[in-house]
């Protein structure tokens, strides 16, 4: 599920997106925080699937896991 996530400092001052969007998993962890279904979310956001909310999910999980180390996002030479 990595894949569907990305880090890039031309995108949203580079905060995890789901890939090619601009749609940032912290809105996504955000929504289902508030008590927003999967499917509310899918939704609104048509052009989505399960797997990338899933994702935004593996992604938190894994930022709390203190041996996961995050790449930094760097311009491109």
């Amino acid at each position: 599920m990595e894949e569907l996530i990305e880090i890039n400092p031309k995108i949203m001052v580079g905060k995890p997106v789901i890939k090619g969007t601009r749609i940032k998993v912290e809105m996504i962890l955000e929504k289902l925080a508030a008590g927003e279904s999967v499917e509310e979310i899918l939704a609104q956001h048509p052009r989505l699937h399960r797997e990338q909310i899933l994702a935004c999910i593996a992604y938190a999980a894994r930022s709390l896991d203190a041996s996961f180390v995050f790449p930094i996002a760097r311009e491109a030479a």
